[in-house]
């Protein structure tokens, strides 16, 4: 060992040793206990961040501690490396889009590996290379085939300038981000993901969640969004057809004042074609529907309304009510329609006040009184009145009554609507996984054969940022033989969204040199789900819905017997700087090269996993990091101190027999235990990494404190030789790089990755006292220290006679005291 420590020497080290023994390579073994760690995969930007920093370094952590407890760890990566960023930079410096996503890849792989992550790199994916997106377009077939995948019209942001949609975020004010041109809505033919099959599945799958966060899955509940309630028909005098609504509130129909339909409602040109202020309705639906869909979704925009002067008939009460168009009303959601209550919704409320429409109460409350305050509506359960034969019933007898009514009376029925759409996945751009569809004048829509696959992104596109996807001007691609007929044809110039890519990635890893299929059978059965998933909460909605999504389509293939993918998932927390999330649009990022460069490594992992819980955000500060460099500088010369305790003949002279009876010794002994089973614990079972490394920097303080204490005696020497090796092998997953050259130099023969996790005595983790706290009426007012498992009687005893609680409780009889053994006792008065 040198006398001091070479942070960069060191790393570069082991960094090879590792490449050149293949350290974390594994295979399918039906014999050993797996476990699978993944952390979302990076999109090849050009440059890891904090936040990438952060997220690989929980998941080695996680990862190598495994694999020292004896699983086959299973720990991939790879690069979600489609998408719109690589066809601007083609557009703005002239490279080609696979040329710029391979170059970045390579740099942000070399960052990787000098960051010590412990990736089995033979299972690496590329997602923009052909032998992946081949089976993005196999899956698509499937889909194809058994109608989960599906093309129809649809609205959209739509700029004239570039020839292309623009996903909401790219249209922001109405103009497009790139030309700057106005964006316009357009209705489009686009393909589809059937997702809504899955709704009630997606749904009930939460049962299979109980490691997820609470608040992911509260959104995933709100974005999938179940209402039960009913279908009705209101007829339309003069029309054949009937305008349907879905309502949760069927309760409080017969205070429908009027119907209120959305701008794009496929019947809405029927009820105008006879209009006489048709063409003055057309151009306000025109104005209305060129509002942003966003916008309208997100009520950011005054409402507004015109009345159709047509009539439709409430089937309950036989009423004729107004039709009215609005802003509010989106045809994505529910049926297009809706039946507008004023006194008993809010929006309806206002609504009408603002167009003198009428406002009938048909709920009261249970006490009678009148349920309308002045500017608002009575959204509440109650008893109904002024709805004929069911007033004075209560809402939820009157639901259901009226639900059979409708059924037996054929107008309605009860169902359950969704908020989930079906997954649009048409993407006018270049980078992206090409639809496997051949438009045919004879034959329609044909799938491309499984033979023809992969269909390849084309080399020869222009990239002039105008006019739309290169695609469409790539004559080699576009023309093509119908495979049916012969005839000539044209390839589907769309392509997937890159949501498409990421939703079933983690199953390729599993057998990533597979050809006849996207993955092999025998490997998911062994290796899936997967055990612990790590990722920023921004994924927590769409992405995770749709890996859950393809998890069940492809069980349906038969391809896995699995339902849900990730049992356990972990939201990693932000890493922010200067009160802000770190950003180059805030100016507030920070280099990771450089602080491997002016820090290591090690220490730059250490104290990302040190500052913070994993699952909350922290705040960068370099002083951590140096902190994190400065202990790890006292831990290597620490062993320089010690390094004698390995030479022949070690641990040594001394005075043996009664070294042992020194209380130091013995407390040493007890402590070095007591972190053996608190690191583990809080790395494999509570994922606390934070107080892990917190547990192992105080146990290396006792050391160093008492260094000559232990080194006076045999018992000693041999505890401190053997608290030493510990201390390195609890190291290993969190400072690798340190840990493997301290095992070297030990004469440890394996690396410390394929070392067992140190075992420890249950008799020296237990405590011989606890601290208790105290409570009054349930808030803590004080502590005290007791033996280990004292009585309940005599904590009540001890606790009462507490100043601090004696000032509080005084004279007042306890109406009842709770205690908790070695935990607390609650004096309740």
């Amino acid at each position: 060992m040198e006398e001091s420590y070479n942070f960069q020497k060191v790393e570069l080290k082991w960094q090879k040793i590792w490449e050149e023994k293949r350290a974390f390579q594994v295979q399918t073994d039906p014999s050993r206990k797996k476990f699978y760690c993944l952390e979302m995969f990076p999109y090849p930007s050009g440059r890891i961040h904090m936040g990438h920093v952060r997220n690989y370094s929980i998941g080695d952590v996680i990862s190598r501690y495994q694999a020292m407890k004896g699983r086959n760890v299973l720990h991939p990566i790879g690069w979600d490396a489609l998408g719109l960023p690589a066809e601007n930079a083609a557009i703005q410096h002239g490279i080609h889009p696979r040329t710029w996503t391979l170059d970045n890849i390579a740099h942000m792989k070399s960052q990787l590996r000098r960051l010590g992550i412990a990736y089995d790199w033979s299972r690496e994916v590329t997602t923009c290379l052909p032998d992946y997106y081949r089976w993005n377009q196999w899956i698509f077939l499937r889909m194809f085939e058994r109608g989960l995948a599906f093309r129809r019209k649809s609205w959209v942001n739509w700029c004239p300038q570039c020839r292309t949609v623009l996903a909401n975020e790219q249209a922001q004010a109405g103009s497009c981000w790139r030309c700057d041109s106005s964006v316009e809505q357009k209705q489009n033919e686009h393909w589809f993901l059937k997702i809504t099959d899955y709704a009630e599945e997606l749904l009930s799958g939460h049962d299979q969640l109980g490691k997820w966060p609470e608040h992911v899955l509260l959104m995933q509940k709100n974005w999938i969004g179940r209402s039960e309630g009913t279908r009705v028909h209101f007829p339309v005098p003069g029309e054949q057809a009937a305008l349907e609504v879905f309502t949760t509130r069927v309760d409080t129909i017969f205070g429908a004042t009027f119907l209120v339909i959305s701008p794009e409602h496929p019947l809405l040109p029927r009820l105008l074609a006879a209009s006489p202020r048709r063409d003055e309705i057309e151009r306000w639906v025109e104005r209305i529907i060129h509002q942003a869909h966003a916008r309208r979704d997100l009520a950011e925009v005054e409402k507004e309304g015109i009345d159709t002067g047509r009539r439709a008939i409430n089937p309950y009460s036989g009423e004729e009510i107004p039709i009215w168009i609005a802003n509010y009303v989106l045809m994505e959601y529910g049926t297009g329609a809706i039946m507008a209550v004023p006194a008993h919704d809010q929006r309806d409320y206002e609504f009408a006040t603002k167009y003198g429409l009428p406002v009938r109460t048909v709920i009261l409350p249970d006490d009678g009184e009148a349920p309308v305050s002045e500017g608002q509506a009575f959204e509440s359960y109650g008893r109904l009145t002024a709805s004929g034969s069911f007033s004075g019933m209560r809402s939820t007898e009157a639901q259901a009554s009226m639900n059979v009514l409708a059924e037996a009376k054929g107008f309605g029925r009860a169902s359950v609507t969704y908020r989930l759409r079906d997954w649009g996945i048409s993407r006018q751009r270049y980078w992206g996984t090409p639809i496997p569809i051949i438009h045919c004048g004879v034959c329609g829509l044909v799938p491309v054969p499984d033979a023809d696959l992969p269909v390849e992104i084309p080399q020869d596109a222009a990239f002039t940022g105008t006019e739309g996807s290169p695609l469409e001007k790539s004559e080699s691609f576009v023309r093509v033989a119908c495979p049916k007929c012969g005839r000539p044809a044209r390839r589907e110039t769309d392509t997937m969204d890159t949501f498409f890519d990421s939703a079933w990635y983690y199953f390729r890893y599993l057998s990533p040199g597979q050809t006849s299929r996207p993955f092999d059978r025998r490997d998911s059965d062994y290796w899936m789900p997967v055990d612990l998933y790590i990722g920023g909460v921004e994924h927590a909605i769409l992405h995770l819905i749709y890996a859950r999504f393809f998890t069940k389509v492809l069980r349906d293939l038969g391809l896995t017997g699995l339902d849900e993918p990730f049992p356990h998932y972990l939201a990693q927390g932000m890493v922010t700087k200067d009160g802000s999330a770190m950003s180059k649009s805030r100016g507030n990022v920070v280099d990771p090269d450089r602080m491997i460069a002016d820090y290591g490594a090690d220490a730059l992992r250490l104290f990302i996993l040190f500052a913070s819980p994993p699952d909350k955000e922290f705040a960068w500060n370099e002083d951590g990091v140096e902190g994190c460099f400065r202990f790890l500088g006292r831990i290597w010369q620490m062993f320089q101190e010690n390094k004698d305790l390995w030479a022949e003949g070690a641990p040594g002279a001394g005075p043996a027999a009664s070294a042992e009876a020194d209380p130091r010794v013995s407390a040493a002994r007890k402590k070095m235990h007591q972190t053996i089973k608190k690191v583990g614990e809080d790395i494999g079972q509570r994922y606390h990494l934070n107080t892990a490394v917190s547990s192992i920097m105080e146990f290396s303080n006792l050391l160093r404190r008492d260094r000559d204490v232990l080194r006076a005696s045999g018992p000693g020497r041999s505890l401190l030789k053997e608290a030493l090796e510990t201390i390195v092998l609890l190291l290993g997953p969190f400072a690798p790089h340190l840990a493997e050259e301290l095992g070297q130099a030990m004469g440890r023969p394996a690396l410390i990755v394929h070392s067992s996790w140190p075992e420890c005595d249950p008799a020296l983790t237990r405590e011989e006292s606890v601290t208790i706290v105290v409570q009054v009426n349930g808030k803590v007012r004080d502590r005290f220290d007791v033996p280990l498992d004292t009585p309940d009687s005599s904590l009540q005893e001890d606790a009462l006679r507490l100043p601090r609680i004696r000032e509080l409780v005084g004279d007042r009889p306890a109406k009842q005291v709770i205690c908790v053994k070695n935990k607390l006792v609650n004096i309740v008065i």
